[in-house]
């Protein structure tokens, strides 16, 4: 073997070894990106959840105008806004899944609160 065939041929080992490593490196960091998206995304289901659920309760006579309610329905609603910023990762598996969040539980809940009147919950 001559010498440029000795280089040519570590040149080539050393590429290999390090496409090899960029491959298993990228994939890791799609898996971790992935989890975190989708966990984003339940958070912000939760979250969304919970604002609508408070709002339910706030709009009700028992509750309407209370300070404290109020204040708890304002900074749910900002928290979930604050939370819609980062709606580019959790949108990563969004687009996989269409239609998940239609069949969550919480948000068979939230529309049996909505519709509830408030006579309806009091009994």
């Amino acid at each position: 073997m001559s010498r440029l065939e000795i280089i040519l041929s570590a040149t080539l080992f050393a590429s290999v070894v390090v496409n090899i490593g960029m491959i298993l490196y990228a994939r890791a960091v799609m898996s971790r990106l992935l989890f975190v998206s989708e966990e984003l995304g339940d958070l912000q289901t939760m979250i969304d959840s919970f604002a609508k659920h408070v709002k339910s309760v706030y709009e009700l006579e028992m509750f309407y105008g209370d300070a404290t309610l109020e204040h708890l329905l304002n900074h749910a609603v900002s928290f979930n806004e604050q939370l819609e910023t980062f709606e580019f990762i959790y949108a990563l598996t969004e687009e996989n899944n269409p239609g998940i969040e239609d069949n969550t539980e919480d948000n068979n809940f939230d529309e049996d609160a909505e519709t509830q009147t408030p006579t309806q919950t009091e009994n």
